[in-house]
């Protein structure tokens, strides 16, 4: 006689469920795998696919105003097909990533600079969304933040050599390795801005920066974006100053409103660069409109000009009295405000961590950051120029290193001044 406790049918029942197999099936139950999916429970699509994607839709975005305003351009010559405004769309927009342009006039090397920002932030903006289309957000992983940002640059540096070949037709060409490599430089460079901000590697990149390193570039990057602002300031005032004259160039082509139109947009594409270049107004080096020509506060030397809009407003000569030393005054004043809102920064810092704030920690940061705008006015300064074709026109815009070399000393002596000046009354005032 057996006795059977109350829990062994269903311990019997638990058996047959983990290894038994119910009569009449042949083989273990067959596993299915599991989706891959990412810590939100979504399956992602595969790398080349989300850098493809990407990377076309910041191409079109940024291609797109380009031919609009170029076939705008257009009617002003008497043409306007959709397939001529395509490919001198790709042209300007292959021009913008300074690819140049080999025409039978010479080669045209002059970056519109808005094109330029406009595919920079449309880049960087394709690195966020292909680095949370692979799940990498938040996730700190140095690299899949390099894997999105050779994925977006690879895939953008195919579409610029497919653009090139593109062009290829009644005498202009563009390089199509040149283009492709170009553009897989800045097309990983912007992205992987995007794709380390939102995987969090700059934050780790941040942490571990010096705190005299980090405020230094801080404040060359916001004494640099001043200066660029006072360039824009005068430039546009000049041109506002010399209004009727821009409307007289525009005028001169005889076309309808829409090639007017076309134009002007044309001539906004290149306002950028202009600002660059007062900005080396400011500074003094100034910059050329040709080979062996000058424009600066104490010299102004130029040929005859094509009829552009982006010419109108061309100082009429040397700036001399008041007029000059406020010119010339103006970039030591930024770089002492900077150095004067750093110094600021740096004193509830050391309040807030019940600190002194040291000579050397005020002023080690100061001085950095005259080098950081000089290195950033520099590059702004090379990008911001190039050939308008063969002869003349060869050389326009201002000379990088001069730039930069300028910078460095006006901004680095101003933050200095005022970061110590501000120290010192601050110590008065207690």
């Amino acid at each position: 006689m057996s006795f059977v406790t109350p829990d062994q049918p269903r311990r019997a029942a638990d058996a047959r469920g983990a290894g038994a197999r119910p009569p009449g099936r042949a083989g273990p139950p067959r596993r299915v795998p599991a989706a891959r999916t990412t810590p939100s429970g979504r399956s992602h699509p595969p790398l080349a696919v989300a850098a493809l994607v990407a990377a076309g839709g910041a191409a079109v975005t940024t291609w797109l105003p380009v031919a609009l305003a170029l076939w705008l351009f257009q009617l002003s010559e008497g043409a306007g097909s959709l397939v001529d405004a395509a490919r001198a769309g790709a042209a300007g927009w292959l021009l913008g990533h300074w690819v140049p342009l080999a025409t039978a006039t010479g080669p045209l090397g002059l970056a519109p600079l808005a094109v330029t920002a406009l595919a920079v932030w449309r880049l960087t903006r394709a690195g966020v969304h292909v680095s949370r289309a692979i799940g990498a957000r938040g996730g700190r992983s140095p690299g899949r933040t390099i894997a999105a940002a050779t994925a977006v640059g690879v895939a953008y540096g195919l579409l610029g050599a497919l653009a090139a070949l593109l062009v290829e037709t009644g005498g202009q060409s563009m390089s199509p390795v040149r283009a492709g490599l170009t553009l897989v430089t800045v097309g990983t460079l912007a992205a992987g801005v995007g794709a380390a901000r939102t995987t969090g590697v700059a934050e780790i990149f941040a942490e571990q920066t010096p705190m005299p390193l980090r405020e230094g570039v801080r404040a060359g990057l916001a004494a640099t974006l001043v200066l660029l602002g006072a360039g824009a300031a005068v430039a546009g005032l000049a041109v506002a100053t010399g209004g009727g004259d821009a409307a007289d160039l525009i005028g001169a082509y005889r076309t309808g409103v829409a090639g007017q139109a076309g134009i002007t947009l044309v001539s906004l594409a290149y306002a950028p660069n202009v600002s660059v270049w007062s900005a080396s107004y400011l500074l003094g080096p100034g910059f050329a409109v040709g080979t062996d020509t000058a424009v600066r506060t104490s010299e102004v030397s130029v040929g005859a000009l094509p009829a552009l809009p982006l010419f109108a407003g061309l100082p009429g000569g040397p700036v001399d009295g008041l007029g000059a030393v406020a010119v010339l005054a103006l970039p030591v004043l930024v770089g002492m405000a900077t150095g004067g809102l750093l110094a600021r920064r740096l004193l509830r810092m050391a309040v807030a961590e019940r600190a002194r704030l040291s000579w050397r920690r005020l002023l080690v940061p100061a001085a950095l950051a005259g080098p950081v705008a000089g290195l950033l006015l520099g590059a702004a300064t090379t990008a911001s120029g190039g050939p308008l074709g063969a002869g003349r026109l060869a050389e326009v815009g201002p000379v990088g290193w001069q730039v930069a070399l300028a910078a460095l000393l006006v901004t680095g002596g101003g933050a200095l001044l005022g970061a110590a000046a501000a120290r010192w009354l601050t110590r008065l005032a207690q």
